[in-house]
């Protein structure tokens, strides 16, 4: 099978940074038995888990009365990790399952509601996420372990997806999906 890559040549937005390998294999299978071993809430069309706060996908903001607790332990090395990219320990976490054939919409994460820098670690399978700033489209491939960040324009100019499919294709390859997990780490910035 043919080594895939990010594709750099089409991901030139300002901002945007892509890391390979993040985590080794060994943590994304104990991240992945720790979240699976977990419960989730199932009122959207994927299963997600809340940490720190409860984001409202209904009014599409956080409040701070809906703090659900510290951070768990077992998300708190990555946590520390995430220092070394220039974000701020995390204070609210989202874990999103993606069956083939689900997505996400085109979007720009809430300006008001979290800091400056977003990053989603990617666990499971590959999939294709694609930033639009019309009339600009461009896509990459979000591999099993990596991490990406979204800073200045990547994070409040462009929107980012995940289209409704079961098989990817870029640059003529096809990527099949399977489960994906990914984990959004961001800072709450709405006032007590």
């Amino acid at each position: 099978m043919k080594q895939l890559s990010m594709f750099e040549s089409d991901i030139k937005i300002p901002g945007l940074t892509y890391i390979p390998e993040y985590i080794t294999a060994n943590q994304e299978a104990i991240f992945l038995e720790t979240i699976d071993s977990s419960p989730w809430i199932v009122e959207l069309k994927r299963r997600v888990q809340h940490y720190g706060y409860k984001y409202d996908y209904k009014t599409r903001t956080i409040d701070r009365g809906h703090y659900l607790g510290p951070i768990p332990e077992w998300l708190s090395n990555i946590c520390d990790k995430l220092k070394k990219q220039g974000m701020s320990h995390p204070d609210q976490i989202i874990v999103n399952e993606y069956l083939p054939g689900q997505g996400i919409s085109s979007h720009i994460d809430c300006v008001p509601c979290f800091g400056s820098t977003i990053c989603s670690l990617s666990l499971g399978s590959s999939c294709v996420m694609d930033f639009t700033k019309l009339p600009d489209k461009r896509s990459i491939l979000l591999e099993p372990r990596s991490l990406l960040i979204l800073r200045s324009d990547s994070r409040y100019l462009w929107k980012h997806g995940i289209a409704y499919r079961k098989i990817d294709k870029l640059q003529s390859i096809k990527i099949k999906r399977e489960r994906r997990i990914s984990l959004t780490f961001r800072n709450v910035t709405v006032p007590s």
